[in-house]
């Protein structure tokens, strides 16, 4: 159960069923959760028949009602995530209930360490908040005996008191590492810092589980004589996996950052040479030099009054044109236009960069960039696109 800052561009949606919208995003059930739901309620089955020996297979029934008051528990503790996110003015993109628990998605870009920290401690709050109501309700039934509502109470109020406490442990991807993250973010003004150090504490909480486990689980049992609890290694050990994969996901997700904040729009583009409107094709091909030691060629940019870009040469356009109609054909014919406002700054780096390509570049493949009013290059989305993969 965490909550999911992501790019700027949204994510991609989980796979599932749409319940209804909240904070604008919709609520998806994942096809995963139903797993979840029948294993907890095979789980849970048992025990409540410890609990109450005459409940029969009234036993699973009750259980089941567990788990869907479970999710339900961990529904509100998207819910609070989501809203926060839309409250810091934040685009919510999801909240998806799957086998783990759920996530809420999120953009807008994390610009704030105070965002991360309000956005992540209001999940495992409402869970404490719910486990404190199901205890005072369960205290008050509770006179009566253990009966089947008293039994839900208390179950209710363990099962979020855990989900709470656990959730905010320090280390990604629990709620807690995000608190950890934006708390290092703002000690060492670098956000990948942060990242990157709470998803090794995720790690070492992912150890110290599998650690409690099998010292509760094995060792003591054996010291004690008492049968081994094979049922609680498995469960801890499938908590841990799911702990550690996040934790691994987020140290690579910080390395990335740091890698795409190195990426620059100076560096990426294609240098140019330009030419005015109104020129012939026979005089954009002879602006432009020969291909350089790297065998590539400046690009031919069409500019206005004032030195403005406007188009840049298609070359194949260019080149499919007979040579004897070059000399009559306008520029303007064979060079694509650039979309207004597109032009980005040579210094524009990192997620600044890439933002400004996805709100500004209208689709277009190619944005000039632009330097105290002066066309310096072109950047190719595309190359763009290769170097972020490949960071």
């Amino acid at each position: 159960m965490d909550s999911k800052p992501s790019a700027p561009a949204a994510p991609r949606r989980s796979s599932g069923w749409t319940l209804g919208h909240i904070a604008g995003a919709p609520v998806i059930v994942t096809p995963s959760w139903f797993v979840a739901a029948a294993v907890l309620t095979l789980v849970f089955g048992p025990w409540v028949l410890r609990q109450i020996p005459d409940l029969g297979a009234v036993a699973y029934l009750v259980a089941a009602t567990f788990v869907i008051m479970l999710f339900a528990s961990v529904f509100l503790h998207e819910v609070a995530h989501a809203l926060m996110a839309r409250a810091r003015g934040h685009e919510v993109h999801e909240l998806a209930i799957t086998l783990w628990g759920g996530h809420t998605a999120y953009s807008g870009g994390l610009t704030r360490p105070l965002d991360g920290v309000l956005v992540a401690i209001v999940g495992p709050l409402t869970n404490i908040a719910l486990a404190g109501g199901f205890w005072l309700a369960f205290l008050a039934r509770a006179d009566g005996g253990l009966d089947i509502p008293a039994l839900l109470l208390g179950a209710g109020a363990f099962s979020n008191a855990f989900v709470g406490v656990f959730n905010l442990l320090p280390g990604l991807p629990l709620d807690g590492g995000q608190i950890l993250e934006a708390v290092v973010w703002r000690l060492t003004g670098s956000r990948s810092t942060g990242t990157i150090a709470a998803g090794w504490a995720g790690r070492l909480i992912a150890v110290a589980v599998v650690l409690w486990a099998l010292a509760d689980a094995v060792v003591l049992p054996l010291v004690n004589g008492t049968p081994l609890d094979l049922n609680t290694v498995l469960f801890s050990a499938l908590v841990a996996v799911f702990i550690w994969a996040g934790a691994s996901t987020a140290i690579a997700g910080g390395r990335r950052r740091d890698a795409i904040s190195a990426l620059r729009a100076g560096d990426l583009a294609d240098p140019v040479v330009t030419v005015p409107l109104g020129s012939t094709v026979a005089a954009a091909l002879a602006a432009r030099p020969p291909a350089g030691p790297g065998g590539t060629s400046p690009r031919v940019v069409v500019v206005g009054h004032a030195d403005v870009p406007l188009a840049v040469l298609d070359d194949d356009a260019a080149g499919s044109v007979p040579p004897d109609a070059r000399e009559t054909t306008g520029v303007d014919a064979v060079a694509v236009p650039f979309v207004p406002r597109s032009a980005v700054g040579p210094d524009v780096s990192g997620q600044d960069l890439l933002r400004h390509l996805a709100t500004s570049s209208g689709g277009a493949r190619l944005v000039p960039v632009v330097e105290a009013g002066r066309v310096t290059g072109v950047l190719d989305l595309a190359r763009v696109a290769m170097a972020v993969r490949g960071s």
